[in-house]
């Protein structure tokens, strides 16, 4: 194991990890077959108080791995705080994070370090491929793997430009000092931590960099619609806290969904807000819809179909966190006064 105070070493992977010890320990045995020399990099882990620690297992791993590995434990306080510790903990120049579910190429660090040339700022973003397994995953799970296979194919067009509010934690690098100095994570956000840090970095004058060939295989043991449904009204609620703290980027806030969807959805988005308790039985119906087109191979239609009932929750949480008419209003009126950035 090489010494994490080595002069060469230049980037740091910060992995946060939560009761999923078989997955680290599959992703920490893949850094240790990268084309980047393991004199050149460590890997951070934060456990986020598993309830079996992870600690003891993972430093018995060190005796088979080249590089630098160190292990940080803290109570349960979320996967924002456990990469904020981790990031802290890094000694490296260049800190790439990414999740324990991922799966890495033995390139994947070196391609990472390719495009953060001397002098750069940088912030690059890794594309995340599905896991070959995607096929048997439930519909939503499928849905969140199309969503960034579009993101994708929008950013690897020539002239495209990612922003900050791209910014997505399963794959992103950044150099230590920028993400120091604009305070890091905000872990009063229980979600969209990534967006609303990706916007202060490009603020503070970071370039994002979209990077296909840097990519992770991503795979999931999420299988609850009822989750699923939770994570969407979190992220309306917490992406309505974002567009507060920055009113001058129309992209991370919620109420965008209203005037930038697909004008036949917008019917059942307004209903949402309208009355957003009467409508569950609708949001119910639209997700049978898509599962019913699912089987029947429509996956376009499937998709579409998923995309409303995910809008329908978001928009649910985003008018709670508003808290009633007059703060929908105050926050529509926000985005439509908003600036050019997107």
């Amino acid at each position: 194991m090489t010494s994490p105070d080595a002069p060469s070493l230049r980037l740091s992977v910060v992995v946060a990890t939560y009761n999923r010890l078989p997955l680290i320990s599959r992703l920490l045995e893949q850094f240790a077959t990268q084309t980047l020399a393991p004199e050149r990099f460590e890997v951070v882990v934060v456990d986020d108080g598993s309830k079996e620690p992870v600690k003891e297992p993972l430093l018995a791993l060190t005796a088979k791995l080249p590089y630098a590995l160190r292990v940080e434990v803290q109570a349960n306080a979320g996967a924002a705080a456990a990469r904020h510790r981790g990031v802290l903990a890094a000694r490296g120049e260049v800190v790439l994070v990414t999740d324990d579910d991922m799966q890495v190429a033995n390139d994947f660090l070196e391609r990472h370090l390719d495009h953060h040339p001397a002098g750069s700022r940088h912030v690059v973003l890794g594309r995340i491929r599905p896991d070959p397994s995607i096929g048997d995953m439930p519909l939503f799970e499928r849905w969140y793997a199309y969503l960034n296979h579009r993101m994708a194919e929008e950013l690897s067009v020539p002239g495209a430009r990612a922003h900050g509010n791209h910014l997505y934690t399963g794959n992103v690098s950044f150099h230590r000092e920028d993400y120091v100095g604009v305070g890091g994570f905000d872990k009063s956000l229980g979600q969209s931590e990534d967006v609303e840090l990706g916007v202060r970095l490009e603020k503070a004058g970071c370039s994002f960099v979209f990077a296909s060939d840097a990519y992770v295989l991503h795979g999931s043991d999420h299988v609850s619609f009822e989750r699923w449904l939770k994570r969407a009204h979190r992220y309306g609620m917490f992406d309505t806290q974002v567009a507060r703290k920055h009113p001058d980027v129309r992209g991370v806030n919620p109420w965008r969904l209203l005037f930038e969807t697909n004008p036949l959805a917008r019917p059942l988005l307004a209903a949402t807000v309208v009355a957003p308790e009467a409508t569950r039985l609708l949001t119910g119906a639209v997700m049978r819809a898509a599962k019913a087109a699912d089987k029947l191979g429509l996956e376009k239609a499937a998709f579409a179909g998923t995309s409303v009932v995910y809008g329908m929750e978001y928009l649910r949480g985003a008018r709670n966190e508003a808290g009633g008419w007059t703060g929908i209003a105050r926050e529509v009126a926000r985005y439509l006064q908003g600036g050019g950035r997107r």
